[in-house]
């Protein structure tokens, strides 16, 4: 049966000899990201920032986002979220958080109604305090948080605890940079943000679950190749998998990028980031962190097996 392979079956890349080219770049971006973190800070949404919220439904069929959307841009209200809520004929309004008071949320709501006329009924206003957004931060971040520690408990129960270490550090490695890359962006930072890094933590914990499947699979049948050429070897042998994987999702991820609208280009945005951050390091950072936690000695306690020619098995 033929299969579609994008790397050659005996391709020989020297990835760990590059590791410390890796690493070096691994720092700078880490470094960069939790600088810009702490020097621009993220662009907060609606949803960790308060505001307004309105639900209405139109009286003459589905909505025309764009055209609300257009409308109610001219009001200078700062940022205002403007989406399909449901039915085609219900609309979500989100307008940010006015300085003022309470005051200055309810003229929101007169100049929406002003704009909108009676062409709509409303359905609902809700005023989202600070106190909310913080509880709604605060979720966030032990969700993200939640998700680190279930990896470093699955991947250690399902391989060694040097395993557990590689995949956490690596799933940390792409938060971290996803969140700096909203910094220095200015993407609007939203709930969508860290549904957006909850994802990414799954796919890199895909892709590099992945890579170790392969590594203890050689681990057993080779028991006295080095660490280093042992790794190469687990990754060039996934590493069409690995490439294709990353190829399919960002083609999907462009397509929805460039007509989704809107309101979905940050979550998409995210994602494309995430993919390729995930990919390169399931690469530089899972698999040479197991060189420096030192992950050998049990394996090399009896003689390769019968053959023991190192292949270039594609997964």
């Amino acid at each position: 049966m033929w299969h579609l392979r994008l790397i050659p079956d005996d391709t020989r890349i020297p990835f760990m000899r590059l590791r410390g080219i890796g690493y070096i770049l691994i720092v700078i971006t880490v470094i960069g990201s939790i600088a810009a973190f702490f020097t621009f800070n993220l662009n907060y949404g609606i949803d960790f920032q308060g505001g307004t919220l309105i639900e209405i439904q139109t009286k003459d069929g589905p909505a025309d986002i764009g055209a609300i959307r257009t409308r109610l841009g001219e009001l200078n209200l700062g940022d205002v979220q403007v989406q399909q809520f449901g039915e085609p004929d219900t609309v979500l309004i989100r307008v940010e958080r006015q300085e003022g008071g309470e005051e200055a949320q309810q003229r929101v709501v007169f100049l929406v109604r002003q704009t909108l006329g009676e062409a709509v009924d409303y359905r609902r206003t809700e005023v989202v305090g600070p106190r909310v957004s913080g509880e709604l931060a605060q979720a966030g971040t032990i969700a993200v948080a939640v998700s680190l520690f279930a990896v470093l408990i699955y991947i250690w129960f399902r391989f060694e605890w040097q395993f557990a270490v590689g995949a956490v550090l690596t799933t940390l490695h792409d938060v971290i940079l996803t969140i700096g890359m909203f910094a220095v962006v200015q993407l609007e930072f939203s709930l969508a943000s860290i549904a957006a890094i909850l994802t990414i933590v799954g796919y890199s914990l895909n892709d590099t679950v992945v890579v170790y499947d392969r590594v203890r699979e050689n681990l057993r049948r080779y028991k006295k190749m080095d660490l280093g050429e042992l790794l190469d070897l687990s990754i060039n042998n996934t590493l069409s998998r690995t490439v294709l994987t990353s190829l399919t999702t960002l083609i999907a991820l462009f397509s929805l990028y460039i007509f989704g609208g809107e309101v979905l280009r940050p979550f998409t945005f995210a994602m494309i980031w995430g993919v390729v951050v995930g990919t390169y390091s399931s690469i530089f950072v899972a698999a040479p962190t197991l060189i420096y936690l030192g992950l050998r000695t049990k394996h090399r306690r009896e003689p390769d097996d019968a053959g023991g020619e190192a292949t270039g098995e594609s997964a």
